[in-house]
């Protein structure tokens, strides 16, 4: 791993980290920011790297404001830890370990991206200190804005490479009491049927998730939460419109990431979600929500990546690289054409003129 060279700092407050990176400026010193180190293998390697900020020791809720249905919470908890009794940061975590802050810098989400959206939809404030050690606040649950920034919304799926994110603040759901899977397999030719059924039928789900092998029939599985009337009801309709069958428990391969070694993110319109299946690679994902994930073999993951990118692109979406070994990454293209590369540029030269934090792990080498 590319972090076994750098030196490590781990401070316990957003002051000890504004004094931390104040000194890394002053010195120079490329910065790479570490929390669960679930997804470090996600991106591109930096392309120096001197110090890594750990946030292991920036943990615990700071705030739970159950009337008005908000959390505040350090960076570092990480996202299995939080417990807030009949409320919920609805926040699904597909890596074990996996971290607050980590889950806003990667925007990573799970099944339940379609009822409550993703970390990006959660987030009401955010607290971060700047490659120059300057500390900054925005949204809600803070006493200072930064004009101009919606700060929240900039750090979320940056990677890292703007800065370091400290707090964060959520909007809170209550826990439905009760939920239930309704579950159907059937050969891939049909899915779009399935698909359709579902989105008619207006049962409000929860999440629509799709597992499918690279060949073979695929499984949908769909999730409804609430009162248990409410739940009966809904699940009864589903179970005759899919002709499926109704559990209590979600399938095993429900909201974990389907790759071994080289994984994909695809994005695609809900009516031409089936178009990204196949192509020589396992997909599982959001049907709902149009977001999917891909298992690419590593023997030939230039042809596949290639095949799923066009086939995302002709379909309206997009595909990116996530994660991948290195031998693959110098022969395949990680992010594929990304627009508003100039603006981001613009930005990452706004608040890291240096190009110290995590410098060419983002898309366009940022």
């Amino acid at each position: 791993m590319w972090t076994e060279a750098a030196e490590s700092v781990a401070p316990a407050s957003t002051e000890e980290a504004a004094e931390v990176l104040t000194a890394a400026a002053r010195d120079n010193l490329a910065v790479v920011v570490r929390g669960g180190g679930s997804k470090l293998d996600w991106g591109m390697p930096p392309r120096r790297l001197d110090l890594i900020v750990d946030t292991h020791r920036l943990t615990g809720v700071v705030e739970h404001a159950a009337g008005d249905l908000i959390m505040v919470v350090r960076a570092g908890t990480p996202l299995d830890a939080i417990d807030l009794g009949a409320q919920q940061l609805a926040l699904d975590n597909p890596l074990s370990g996996a971290t607050v802050g980590g889950a806003v810098a990667t925007n990573t989400s799970g099944p339940r991206r379609l009822l409550y959206g993703t970390a990006r939809d959660l987030l009401i404030g955010i607290t971060v200190v700047r490659p120059d050690g300057r500390i900054a606040h925005a949204g809600g649950k803070v006493v200072k804005n930064v004009a101009g920034y919606d700060l929240g919304k900039l750090f979320t799926g940056s990677y890292g490479t703007l800065g370091l994110i400290t707090e964060c603040a959520f909007r809170l759901h209550p826990r439905p009491p009760v939920a239930a899977f309704v579950r159907r397999t059937a050969p891939a030719a049909e899915l779009g049927a399935l698909l359709a059924a579902v989105r008619a039928e207006q049962v409000a789900p929860s999440a629509v998730e799709l597992d499918a092998p690279a060949e073979g029939p695929v499984t949908l599985a769909v999730l409804v939460e609430g009162t248990a009337a409410g739940v009966r009801d809904r699940a009864a309709r589903l179970e005759k419109v899919l002709g499926g069958q109704l559990t209590e428990e979600p399938p095993e391969w429900w909201g974990r990431y389907p790759w071994d070694t080289v994984g994909m993110k695809l994005t695609a319109p809900l009516s031409r979600v089936p178009e990204l299946l196949g192509h020589g690679a396992a997909v599982r994902g959001s049907a709902g929500a149009g977001v999917l994930y891909a298992d690419v073999p590593v023997a030939s993951a230039p042809a596949v990546v290639e095949r799923l990118r066009a086939a995302a692109v002709r379909a309206g979406g997009h595909a990116v690289v996530l994660t991948a070994p290195q031998p693959v990454r110098e022969l395949v293209d990680m992010w594929g054409p990304v627009a508003g590369l100039a603006l981001m540029r613009r930005v990452k030269d706004r608040f890291d003129p240096g190009h110290r934090f995590a410098p060419g792990r983002f898309v366009g080498g940022i």
